[in-house]
Order: C-alpha cells, then structure tokens, then sequence
C-alpha cells in the first residue's frame, strides 16, 4: 500500500547505539527540515515554542543515549530547584548546604559515569590485581550540559544571576539540542535572557549561520573524517609498521583532525542556534596561530578554558596568593581539565603538560626581560612555530590508545624518521596530504579574510547561499566514508 517500509522508518527512528544522531548525517537533515518548519509556526508562541524544542532536543539526546534522555530531565529538575532554595536561603550556611548538595549531585554524577572504572581500575592495579570493568554506560556528553548546569547554581550562589522562575525556561537551557552534546557550554548569565525575545532571524544571522553550518560540515566530514580513516588512525593504530615520517605527518594530521572535528561541530551548533533565533559565543579562534601556550588556550575550546578558569582557577585563589599558589592552581586546573576530558592517566599527563608549560610562560612573562626582545615577524613565526609543536607533542598522549603506543610513536619519530622517503610518503597519500594541505593554509587565513567572505556570502541572494550548501554537500559525498563519522568529543 505504501511505497515505503513503515517499519524501516520506525527503526530509523529508534535509538541505536552504532547510529548516534549526527548534524552530518542524512537522518538529521530530514528531522531538522521538519523541526524548522513546526518552529518557525510556533516562533510567535512563547511557551508551545520552547516545550516544542525540549521535546525535540530531548528526542535528539535519545537518538544518542537511549533512555539516559532521562539525565537531562534529572538535571533540569534538580538544579532548577537546588537554585530557588539557594537564591531565597536566608542564612548563608544553608545557601553553602545547598550548593555543596548541587556540587555532589553533579560531580557525582559525572564520577559515576566516567570514573568508576578508572578509579577502581588504579586502586586495583596499586596491588597487582585484574580488575574487571562494570558495564557502565556513558551518555553522550555527559560532561558538557553537567558543567553548563553547574555554572548555572554556581553563578545563583555567587549572586551573578537571579533564578529562572520557571522550570520550561531552565529545561530549555540545559536541554537546547545544537550544543547538547558537544559545546559549546554556554553559560546562563548569557542564554537565559534570550528565552524571553521574540524570535528574530535577520538576514546577518541567516547569512552567518549558512556560512558556519557550510564551514563546520567541510571541516567535519571532508577534512576531518578523511584524514582520519585513510590515515591518522592507520597509523596510530599501529605505529612501528610505519616510517617515524608517517608517524610525525600522523601527529600533525591528529592535530588538523581534532580541530576540524570539533571547531566543525561548535560551527555548526553556533549556526542552527543561530537559525533559530539564539546566539552563542564562539568557541575556537585559530588556535595554531597562537605565538604561546597561554593564547593558545585562549583560541582553544573557548567556553571549556573559560569555564575551567572563572569556575574552578579563580575559586582556588587564582595568581592572587603569591607564585608558588598560582603554580598550584594553575596546576590543579589543568590536571582537572585533563582528566575532564577522559578517564586514563595519559588525559592527565597532557593536562599536567600543559599545566606546567602555563606555569613557565607565565614566570617568564613576568620577567623585565621578556619585554626587552621586540616582536618581529621573524620571532612570531618562530613561537607559532614553536608552540605549535608543543601542542602537537601532548596530542599524542590526547590521542594514542595506550602509554606504549606513545612510547612508540615518539621511537619512530626521534630514532627511525626517514626524511628521504618525503616525496615518496607524498605521492602514497596525495588525497590525504592534499586535505591537511587545504585544511592548514584555510587555518592560517587572517581573520578579517574569512569575516569578508562571510559578509559576501550574508549579501549574496538566497540561492547562491543555497548553492554554496550544495557544493558543500557534494563535497561530502564525494569523500564520505562507509558510515558517518562520530564527533571526536562525543566521547567526552
């Protein structure tokens, strides 16, 4: 009766492990056109409009997560009501009970689910013992709306904000589907005053948003995904069975990959937000560009390092305590922030890298003679140089499966790397040397080039915004891999 299987579409449709669902996958083209349309009606409406979004941001996580779609109602409810009795607390230690409640539900939360093993894992191993992991299951970006509810009753606590008075607008804030599951975490003091306007897309903001969503899916699924599967995890996989050359172009296609990978992700969220009437802030700015470790975090991963930084740095005392204190701090910071992103003691060691590397800036900075040098071109491209590598050489504890793999890259790199192979490595992966290529030099672009694209793109006709989305979407079929990619922070 139907030309189409019902039941096809009914699996489809239902939550499967191996399929999350991705902004670069065909699924979510389908599901997004028919929100938009259902949302642009409700857009005069304030309430039938956001309940319309949660449902459909919490549809959204279930695609991802299964029935863990459950933590974000959990969230919504506790935090929301964790903030009213801090808020109207009147003595301060109940306003300190409250928060430290907040704090252990949160943390504990996100402990339970991406610590345990870990923990338990290194507590065994301190006696010599085989642990045998519990079937814990990790929902998707468990880390990122945990810290964005945070912000949310830490900034009520600090009396930064007033609370929402209803529970709809809170809901729609920590469920909001474009950076639900990977960023960028977007603070309350920021979101939650635009639940109330009206829903307005200018032409700036559609212009803005068909150029980051058209930018985020090449960086994703052409430059990213490619280098990835026809290089970069060949080789990570299995280290000694290439030349140390392989192994270093490896490292730097990784540090292209991820880049891509989750700059693509954040490009895409800060557009279809857009699309629909909402702003966030941007969350990488070019951050290989950067001429020392501290500017690098302040272009890298944007809202984590702010967060990190006006959460847990300044709270611990921040550089106000003397420089012994600041080291610590700064060292704390980052071996959270390291930790944050995954439960192995290597996620550690590249946040304690980093760390350290902060910390030796920073007392360096501070020294008459590091203002005596002038800043020529020559000495900025040397420290972009520099850093860059530096930044290259911690994505390789970031990225390798295990502390021998490490080992061995870096063997193959220092003892066996082969340069007189280089034009031969070059026509082995043409397709794949000339994307990092493109990927780079796209990278190195001045920002006031890529803003002056954006504004022609925002003026040109409608169809000519359509078209640039076609070639992009060409593009991807044209690289597009066996199944669709995850996004590398997924897992985080």
């Amino acid at each position: 009766m139907f030309p189409f299987d019902i039941h096809k579409i009914g699996e489809l449709l239902k939550y499967n492990p191996d399929e999350p669902l991705l902004f670069n996958s065909g699924l979510f083209l389908f599901l997004f056109t028919g929100f938009l349309w259902l949302y642009i009606a409700l857009s005069p409406t304030h309430k039938p409009k956001l309940i319309f979004v949660i449902l459909f941001s919490w549809y959204f996580y279930y695609k991802s997560s299964g029935e863990y779609f459950v933590l974000l109602i959990f969230a919504a409810v506790i935090d929301f009501t964790l903030a009213q009795l801090i808020y109207y607390a009147r003595d301060k230690w109940l306003k300190k009970l409250f928060i430290a409640i907040t704090l252990v539900v949160n943390l504990g939360l996100l402990a339970y689910f991406k610590y345990t093993n870990f923990l338990f894992d290194s507590f065994y191993s301190l006696y010599g013992r085989e642990f045998e992991p519990f079937d814990i299951f990790l929902p998707v970006g468990v880390s990122f709306f945990t810290f964005q509810s945070l912000s949310y009753t830490l900034d009520v606590y600090r009396g930064n904000i007033k609370p929402v008075e209803n529970i709809i607008d809170y809901a729609f804030f920590v469920s909001f589907f474009p950076q639900l599951v990977a960023g960028p975490i977007v603070r309350a003091a920021d979101f939650l005053p635009q639940i109330a306007k009206p829903t307005v897309v200018t032409k700036e903001m559609f212009g803005r948003a068909v150029f980051l969503i058209g930018c985020g899916l090449f960086k994703k699924a052409v430059i990213s995904d490619y280098i990835s599967i026809n290089f970069v995890d060949r080789v990570f996989d299995a280290p000694t069975l290439y030349s140390g050359l392989e192994n270093l172009f490896a490292v730097y296609g990784y540090a292209l990959q991820i880049y891509c990978d989750f700059s693509g992700y954040s490009d895409m969220a800060i557009g279809i937000a857009l699309l629909l009437g909402f702003h966030f802030p941007i969350n990488f700015d070019s951050p290989y560009q950067s001429q020392n470790i501290t500017e690098f975090w302040r272009r890298w991963h944007i809202s984590l390092s702010s967060w990190l930084r006006d959460y847990l740095y300044i709270s611990l005392g921040g550089n106000k305590k003397g420089e012994v204190r600041t080291f610590i701090n700064q060292m704390i910071t980052m071996l959270l922030g390291g930790l944050w992103h995954g439960a192995s003691w290597r996620f550690i060691i590249w946040g304690a890298l980093h760390g350290i590397s902060l910390s030796v800036h920073k007392y360096f900075r501070k020294r008459p003679s590091a203002e005596a040098k002038p800043k020529t071109r020559g000495r900025k491209i040397r420290n972009i140089i520099y850093t860059f590598h530096f930044v290259c050489f911690c994505w390789i504890f970031f990225r390798a499966p295990s502390m021998e793999t490490v080992w061995q890259m870096l063997g193959q790199i220092f003892l066996h790397l082969n340069p007189q192979i280089f034009f031969q490595f070059i026509a082995g992966y043409k397709g794949v040397v000339m994307l990092m290529f493109i990927g780079y030099v796209l990278h190195f672009i001045p920002r006031e080039v890529e803003i002056r694209f954006q504004e022609k793109l925002t003026a040109l006709p409608f169809v000519y915004k359509a078209a640039w989305m076609v070639i992009i979407i060409i593009m991807v079929m044209q690289t597009k891999s066996a199944g669709v990619q995850p996004f590398i922070y997924f897992q985080f």
